[in-house]
């Protein structure tokens, strides 16, 4: 067996001959059975102090291993609100491996790739349906990426009419990174308080818009599960100023077939296709965040756009108003073939289907657990739920539920957001569990709140039985150790 050493690869003795055969050159023999492989210098690192040698099969098994310790969809309930860790069905995998569709180069011919520009035309045409929105773009690489693509579009609206907006209205339930991206543009951000229902107030929102204000950028349903009962009158009051209203689609999940945002006020949403199409969660990206306009914003969406003449399907570019190109061609493509395979699978009625399930779960749990655990708000959940640690006994709180979770072989919900929300607890159990699946999950958490009261300590020690204990989350963010130490 060859070595690992601190400046080698692991390689077996025919790998060896057919690099020494190439040209590779400067091995040295040990004394050991197998010679290992010298790196050319330029491409070696300096040896790192304390850094294991350890045979082939030593490695595989460790990193495979490893592996089995992650917690993934694919392997148990993932109930993280906002997030909508949903599972993706394994023929959209399948659809965007076929090599017609993963072989093709960015830089084809329109007329060489009618079958790719069919499938963006396609899913563009989808979700225009599907969201209200006489027009698309699928350029953006990612929810964060449309949002940007979004209020871009927004500014260039405001300045195409002589400009002068510069403050931005953002409800406090609105998606995390609202804030962000108005900043980004260059907006002024003005928080606006939810009422103690948990939704905006029309007369909050008039109160607050004027002349400065280019516009609300509003999550519906918002970070705590709520639709926004007065969203037509917001709407109305924004326009009646001069105003755009932003949509963030981080929720569309709960809405699909059953309303749709451009028919409800709405100027400008960004999908986040991670969430509510089923493609892979980006992690950085790749990912696809597609934006739907209104009439007005038009012009001003990033080029080029996929269109249908008669001779078929080609990119246009034609287009003076636009913001300019988002990405280097036309966004990830793959991801959009997964959308499109989940579209296809589904079909209105079952995207209906799937949007009553999500509504349907979240209140199930929400019923289950509602008697033990404090509800912030009485109007009825959508897609999520959001619940307090107020009634825990024991001095326990919401990471101490968080951390118990884990030893019942759950991965937590997201816990302290939204903000808004003190000790939050927000569970989304998306429309792809069973209710055997719900009926286990909440069976635990009544467990933890039992324990809660009887043995408190078994939540303020938890985890108990992973392989490794708590962490010290706070020295962990104030003294991070950012690369790995012997």
């Amino acid at each position: 067996m060859s070595r690992l050493g601190t400046r080698g690869l692991v390689l077996n003795e025919k790998l060896l001959f057919e690099l020494s055969d190439s040209g590779r050159k400067g091995y040295s023999l040990p004394a050991s059975d197998v010679p290992p492989a010298q790196l050319d210098a330029e491409l070696v690192r300096d040896a790192v102090e304390g850094f294991p040698e350890l045979s082939e099969v030593d490695v595989v098994r460790h990193f495979t291993r490893l592996s089995t310790w992650n917690y993934g969809v694919d392997s148990g309930f993932y109930p993280l609100g906002s997030c909508t860790m949903k599972y993706n069905p394994k023929v959209n995998e399948v659809a965007c491996r076929r090599p017609g569709m993963a072989n093709l180069h960015p830089y084809t011919p329109d007329h060489l790739a009618q079958g790719a520009l069919a499938l963006m035309y396609e899913l563009q045409e989808g979700l225009k349906e599907i969201s209200g929105f006489p027009a698309l773009t699928l350029q953006p690489a990612a929810g964060a990426h449309g949002e940007l693509t979004g209020m871009l579009m927004v500014r260039a609206w405001h300045e195409s009419r002589g400009g002068g907006r510069t403050r931005v209205l953002i409800p406090d339930t609105a998606h995390g990174t609202n804030p962000a991206t108005a900043a980004l543009c260059g907006f002024e951000v003005i928080p606006l308080a939810s009422g103690p229902d948990g939704v905006l107030n029309v007369e909050d929102v008039r109160a607050k818009m004027d002349d400065s204000v280019a516009g609300l950028m509003v999550t519906n349903p918002n970070t705590l599960g709520l639709f926004e009962s007065q969203i037509r009158e917001i709407c109305d009051v924004v326009h009646e100023k001069g105003g755009l209203v932003y949509c963030d689609g981080a929720n569309l999940n709960a809405l699909m077939g059953i309303a749709r945002p451009g028919d409800l006020g709405m100027d400008v949403m960004h999908f986040n296709m991670h969430k509510t199409f089923s493609t892979p969660h980006g992690g950085g990206g790749p990912g696809a965040g597609a934006v739907g306009v209104c009439q007005a914003l038009e012009p001003f969406l990033p080029a080029p756009l996929v269109v249908k003449t008669e001779e078929g399907f080609r990119l246009d570019d034609d287009r003076p108003q636009s913001i300019g190109r988002l990405r280097a061609f036309n966004g990830n493509f793959g991801v959009m073939v997964r959308a499109w395979a989940y579209l296809r699978s589904l079909g209105g009625e079952g995207l209906k289907r799937s949007s009553e399930l999500a509504v349907l779960n979240a209140n199930y749990i929400r019923a289950r657990l509602e008697k033990v655990f404090h509800l912030p708000y009485s109007q009825r959940s959508l897609h999520e739920v959001v619940f307090t640690d107020k009634n825990l006994g024991g001095d326990c709180h919401t990471l101490d539920l968080a951390k118990r979770l884990i030893d019942y072989g759950y991965h937590p919900p997201t816990i302290y957001f939204p903000l808004v929300v003190h000790g939050a607890i927000m569970i989304e159990p998306t429309e792809t569990e069973s209710k055997q699946v719900l009926d286990e999950f909440c069976d635990a958490m009544l467990a933890i709140a039992r324990e809660a009261e009887e043995n408190p300590e078994l939540l303020h020690e938890a985890p108990r039985c992973t392989k490794i204990g708590r962490l010290d989350e706070t020295r962990a963010a104030r003294q991070p150790r950012l690369c790995w130490q012997a």
